[in-house]
């Protein structure tokens, strides 16, 4: 080791030297700087200079910075040249710092003090370099490196050639240990030939530098460094130098790729760890760029030397070079790259890595494939990316996604030659310009790469429409509608011409139509229109019947009559019979037979409703009820609609429904009810289906226990002759070849038919499932048309028709176990009840002549709700029992004058149901209503809590449990604190409602029974919380009523519970006696009383230790010892009863797992149980407890 740390000293004598001689100070003995009178503990007594040094060793990155800032700015107004000369002391000490978080900070810090002219005197190059000698060899390395490092970052280097040679000499024998340091001193070398002029690098440093750039073919290290001296110095390396070192005139030839090839090869496993690409393989291809040798690099150095190896570090490199290559090559490279090689490669790659555990380059190649977009606005290069990456194919499917990322960076005009390619890609497939590939596992498989290609083709055309991203225009978005008639992507789309930059934010956005304002299915039916009429040039797969041909034909002529009357007078009902035609005559082409009596229905539809309004006049009323509302037949047709399984038909039905809403009569909204309401025998078919698909699986699961078919299989066997029997005693050795064939045939039919027996089941089964999830699947979109109704028509009073509807809904969906789309379905409908119709800030403020109606349904509800079994399902049905959502009559609390104003509710009949209520909730054990539900009732509803509170006051003393007498109390307390309610009771009238709670109060205290029970210490407290109430209200306004019994009764329940201890109901009862003039006792602490203190004091010998104070040899305990213990214990009179209760108590606390003992252990038992040490602690105190008591 220290023949180690001398070779290593003369390195660190440079570094010394080096900062010596940039200080430009003068050296001296170590004795001369003892003798030069330098004042003692100067530093010991500046803390704030001696902290900076801590802080540039620790490892937060902002402390250490900061520590730099403050030390600079010290010594910039520090006069004492001690303070200087222990700076740099330290900071070069710090170099070769312990802590590899610390070094970087005293080399920036070494770096900004060197940066100053400052003068050191008296200052030895022995001083500094004392330090250094204690140190281990690889600190010793990093206090080298960045001690260079230091001098690099003072940008004074340029200015002093011979320290920059110096520098350059430490880094090169630094870089023969490269176990430590690695190629960090390779890398600073480069940095400094990248600041330094060109007249030092050819005086100064080329000599230094002829050894590692002859030898530039050995490492990869050394190969950079060749390459960057080509690049900074290109006048001092010039072809002749280059022949002299080299012994050619150029880097890349036939005669170096095999070397270089090498050198690439181990960069490739030097960054195996680190994921990147090396830069010596960037540089070495702009210099194949810059010599015009790069088909001679990238085929033998890249194509047939780096992927000869087997997939790996030198793969990665490849595909890697590939994406780093794209803005550097020409068009003409460019496609030479991407259809070479490499691309396959790399294609194969994606395929293999779509496992989990595989590493994926596909996230990088995205990422140089999505720069080189950005940077180049060259069209044709753009083009010739984005068709190589399309073109690479795994049996025709393209690696790439088909939704892309990238393509949003692509400029108008090479996407609009982009999407040309993908079209005649897809109309005619040139399989033959494809780079397609396949694995081993798919060389076996049956090739469908045409169908696989259009089929990414499709994808890939749709994410551009969709993508809002994407610079397009209206023309190419109609020519991608014209070849794949994307009808759902185009509902949505966005005007092309708006600005995000120039619209408002809080503007609403036209979506579906083009800049003049056309649907974009209007432009696709203009399309096929003109495809119609050249039957010449296109012929349609499934041509139209005449009955078809006129329905199209008269389709056309509706849009075009509804698009004259919208220019004159547009409306939202014009709109909707446009949209609902169009997608109609669009679908005629998949389902043609289907949607002609929907288009003949659709066509009387706007006839009726236009002479709707030409008829309101004349008074032909009678032929007219005769026939249902044009709005019926409309409602009927969306929900035909869709039962279609089609997206874009279910968001044009709602968009329709919404602009027809405000003429949706009665008979329309039951129509879309019942389809809501439809499955409640459906229900029940559905459970009982689930119940015997159950018994089929335990049947399939038993299947050799069917009685059938063990019946036919002893049949079969009969019939062969092939069942022993005790008579003849035969076997089946009896039976010929014959004979087998045959039983074997028909044991063959037998199992057969009972297997298609079992498959029959089982596909049943799986089409009874597929129903249900359709049927599912349309009540769902059925609930669109109820969300839009009740978001659109608040305020109509047929909104008050959906309730019972809705919560028959979710009382099935909640009461049954479901699968995830079951819950998805209960889980929308509840949504609209609860947040849309409960909470609409917009009422109905007409009900006409319906209030008989809604008083019934009030009635109806709330007996269903005291049915129910759930409290969740309950308080459903209970937010919409009450008057406001009834009447949608607002209840005005603010004036006295409106507080009795209930508009058009009959307050006897609605405060009968909820007392009716009430009473269930007080009468019985189990009930799904809460007192919360009342208690909010009463708080919204002054009028009704009034009805109300008798009811509530009579459970104080007569509910069926202590729960409901507490809630009472609850109840009571509530409509007593509500102001409205004082306001609607006259004096007497409260002063008799305040007597008679008095009275209730007094009975249900005299009824308190056991005070350990928990429950009725709850209905206590909430007693008492009415009586404080009550009594300090009765005490202000002075009212005639009776309180001594009250008292009396309160003074009593002290002999019932103990109020020492503080706590609720203790803290409480006080409350309420205080108004009677009782205050709470102060609790005193008294001293517990012990067995010591009523034994005589015992005098005590002075300079003795008492018996109980002496140590005991713990490993002598003698047997009979042990047993006295016992006896004595045994004979220890019994405590207090407190004090064995807390005793108790700590036992308890101190059981694991917060288990109790069931019984204590004796002494002799807790001895064994317990540590040795804990036992002999425990066996002293009984000793010491038994001598007191003696």
């Amino acid at each position: 080791m220290w023949c180690r740390v001398r070779h290593v000293f003369p390195v660190l004598h440079v570094v010394v030297m080096v900062v010596g001689v940039m200080a430009g100070g003068k050296m001296k003995l170590p004795a001369e700087a003892a003798e030069s009178g330098r004042p003692t503990g100067v530093l010991q007594r500046n803390r704030q200079f001696l902290d900076f040094f801590w802080d540039l060793a620790k490892p937060e990155q902002e402390t250490r910075l900061a520590a730099v800032e403050q030390l600079i700015r010290y010594l910039e107004h520090s006069d004492q040249a001690d303070e200087l000369e222990y700076t740099l002391k330290r900071l070069l000490e710090g170099l070769a710092h312990t802590r590899e978080a610390a070094r970087p900070g005293f080399s920036l810090a070494l770096g900004q003090v060197s940066s100053f002219t400052f003068v050191i005197d008296d200052c030895k190059i022995s001083c500094l370099v004392f330090f250094f000698f204690q140190k281990l060899v690889r600190n010793a390395l990093f206090g080298n490196f960045f001690g260079v490092l230091a001098l690099h970052q003072s940008s004074r280097l340029s200015k002093e050639p011979q320290v920059v040679l110096e520098c350059i000499k430490l880094l090169q024998s630094l870089s023969q240990h490269r176990e430590h340091l690695r190629d960090l001193p390779s890398k600073t070398i480069m940095d400094i030939l990248t600041e330094i002029p060109e007249e030092v690098f050819e005086e100064v440093l080329l000599g230094a530098l002829q050894t590692d750039l002859a030898s530039a073919f050995s490492t990869p290290e050394q190969l950079q460094l060749l390459l960057v001296a080509l690049q900074r110095f290109p006048h001092t390396l010039k072809p002749k130098k280059l022949k002299s070192l080299l012994g050619s005139s150029t880097i890349i030839n036939t005669a170096n790729i095999p070397k270089l090839t090498e050198v690439l090869k181990m960069a490739a496993g030097s960054v195996k760890k680190e994921c990147i690409l090396p830069a010596v393989a960037l540089d070495l291809l702009k210099l194949s760029l810059k010599e015009d040798s790069f088909q001679l690099f990238w085929t033998k150095a890249i194509t047939q030397g780096m992927l000869r190896e087997q997939p790996g570090p030198t793969h990665y490199l490849s595909f890697r070079l590939l994406g780093s290559a794209l803005p550097l090559l020409s068009l003409a490279q460019l496609r030479e790259v991407l259809s070479g090689e490499v691309m396959r490669l790399y294609g194969e790659h994606v395929v293999s890595a779509q496992t989990p555990d595989r590493f994926k380059l596909a996230p990088e190649m995205d990422a140089y494939v999505s720069d080189f977009l950005q940077g180049c606005q060259d069209p044709d290069k753009q083009l010739a990316v984005m068709v190589g990456f399309s073109s690479l194919t795994n049996q025709g499917y393209p690696v790439v996604p088909s939704v892309w990322r990238v393509v949003q960076h692509l400029q108008p005009a090479a996407l609009h030659r982009y999407v040309e390619w993908l079209k005649a890609m897809f109309l005619q497939p040139q399989l033959e310009n494809l780079l397609d590939f396949s694995t081993r596992k798919q060389k076996d498989q049956k090739n469908e790469s045409i169908s696989r290609l259009r089929k990414w083709i499709v994808a890939r055309l749709i994410s551009v429409v969709e993508n809002h991203q994407v610079k397009k225009e209206e023309d190419l978005v109609m020519d991608v509608k014209k070849a794949e008639w994307l009808l759902q992507a185009m509902h949505h789309m966005p005007v092309l011409s708006e600005s995000a930059e120039v619209a408002p934010v809080s503007q609403r956005h036209a979506v579906g139509v083009t800049a003049d304002g056309t649907m974009w299915i209007y432009c696709l039916v203009q399309y096929a229109q003109v495809l119609l009429n050249q039957p010449k040039y296109v012929q349609s797969a499934q041509p139209f019947s005449p009955e078809q041909r006129q329905a199209w034909d008269s389709m056309l002529e509706s849009v075009a009559s509804l698009m004259k009357k919208a220019k004159k007078r547009p409306t939202a009902e014009i709109n909707a019979f446009q949209q609902l035609f169009l997608l109609v005559g669009m679908h005629l082409f998949k389902a043609p037979t289907e949607l002609v009596d929907v288009m003949n229905d659709l066509q009387n539809c706007m006839e009726k409703s236009q002479e709707k309004k030409a008829k309101k006049t004349k008074k032909q009323q009678a032929a007219q009820e005769d026939e249902p509302h044009w709005v019926e037949v409309m409602v009927d047709l969306l929900l035909s609609l869709l039962s279609q399984p089609s997206r874009h038909i279910r968001q044009v039905c709602r968009t329709v429904f919404s602009s027809i809403c405000p003429h949706v009569t009665a008979t329309a909204l039951t129509a879309i009810l019942d389809e809501e309401m439809s499955d409640g025998a459906d229900d029940d078919s559905s459970k009982d289906e689930d119940d015997e698909s159950m018994e089929e699986e335990e049947e399939e699961e038993e299947e050799e226990l069917d009685p059938n078919f063990r019946v036919e299989l002893m049949k079969v066997l009969q019939k062969q002759n092939a069942l022993a029997t005790e008579e003849d005693g035969s076997d089946d050795e009896d039976l010929d070849d014959e004979a087998m064939m045959k039983l074997d045939k028909s044991l063959a039919a037998l199992f057969s038919e009972q297997k298609k027996k079992t498959q029959a089941k089982k596909d049943e089964k799986t089409r009874l499932h597929k129903e249900k999830v359709l049927v599912r699947e349309f009540k769902i979109k059925v609930l669109d048309l109820v969300e839009v109704f009740v978001a659109r028509q608040a305020g109509s009073p047929l909104i008050l028709g959906l309730v019972e509807p809705l919560l028959t809904v979710i009382e099935r969906g909640m009461s049954s176990d479901s699968d995830q789309q079951e819950q998805d379905f209960l889980r929308r409908a509840a949504d609209i009840f609860r947040n849309q119709l409960c909470r609409s800030k917009v009422y109905c403020r007409t009900v006409g002549d319906r209030q008989g109606e809604l008083h019934d349904l009030l009635e109806k509800l709330m007996s269903r709700a005291q049915r129910l079994a759930d409290s969740s399902v309950c308080l459903y049905y209970f937010r919409w029992d009450s008057p406001r959502h009834r009447t949608e009559i607002h209840l005005d609390r603010v004036l006295c004058v409106q507080v009795r104003f209930m508009g058009n509710v009959d307050v006897d009949r609605v405060s009968a149901v909820f007392r009716e209520a009430l009473s269930s909730f007080m009468s019985r054990r189990k009930s799904p209503l809460t007192a919360q539900m009342f208690s909010d009732l009463f708080t919204r509803f002054p009028v009704l809590c009034v009805k109300l509170v008798d009811t509530a006051v009579q459970n104080i003393t007569a509910g069926v449990r202590e729960h409901q007498q507490g809630q009472a109390c609850v109840l009571v307390l509530r409509a007593l604190q509500s102001r409205e309610v004082q306001q609607l009771l006259a004096d007497a009238t409260w002063a008799e409602l305040c007597e008679k709670v008095v009275g209730q109060l007094v009975a249900s205290l005299q009824q308190a029974g056991q005070a350990e029970r928990k429950v009725v210490q709850d209905k206590v407290v909430k007693s008492l919380e009415l009586c404080q109430f009550l009594v300090k209200r009765i005490q202000q306004q002075k009212l005639p009523v009776d309180l001594e019994p009250l008292q009396k009764v309160l003074e009593s329940l002290s002999n019932v519970f103990s109020f020492k201890k503080t706590g609720q109901l203790e803290d409480r009862y006080w409350a309420v006696m205080k108004h009677f003039g009782h205050t709470r006792p102060k609790s005193e602490k008294v001293k517990k009383p012990t067995a010591e203190a009523d034994q005589p004091a015992v005098t005590k010998k002075k300079g003795f230790l008492p018996e109980t104070k002496k140590r005991k040899n713990r490993k002598k305990h003698k047997p009979l010892e042990a047993a006295a213990e016992q006896a004595a214990s045994a004979d220890k009179p019994a405590g207090e009863p407190g004090q064995a209760k807390r005793k108790m108590k700590k036992t308890k606390r101190k059981q694991p797992g917060g288990g109790e003992m069931s019984s204590p252990l004796s002494p002799a038992k807790k001895s064994r149980t317990l540590p040795e040490n804990k036992a002999a602690k425990k066996k002293k105190k009984q000793k010491k407890m038994a001598e007191g008591s003696k």
